[in-house]
């Protein structure tokens, strides 16, 4: 079944906690939104391929590689293979996250 569907809507902030939802998930990669609440975060870590994190509510504090970006809504950032992101949540915010593996 076909529908329209809008990225904010689709999930919802839980107090103290992170929320997921896989929209699409391939052998080739995975769509998925997150809802973070204000003081949240997710260590640093690295991933073998790239990944397309795209904010869409609030506005996020992404460090990659010890540098910190903040990303706000609308705006987009590509967390590279292999070197080390973490994510974190000064304010709620929400996100897609894109991941491309071949």
């Amino acid at each position: 079944m076909i529908e329209v569907l809008s990225f904010k809507k689709s999930i919802e902030y839980s107090r103290g906690s992170i929320v997921s939802k896989q929209i699409i998930r391939k052998n080739i990669g995975t769509i998925t939104l997150f809802a973070f609440d204000e003081g949240q975060s997710l260590s640093e870590h690295t991933t073998s391929f790239d990944a397309l994190l795209q904010v869409i509510d609030g506005e996020a504090e992404i460090t990659i590689d010890k540098k910190i970006y903040i990303v706000q809504d609308g705006e987009m950032i590509i967390l590279p293979a292999n070197i080390p992101h973490s994510v974190n949540a000064s304010k709620q915010f929400k996100m897609i996250l894109t991941m491309i593996k071949e």
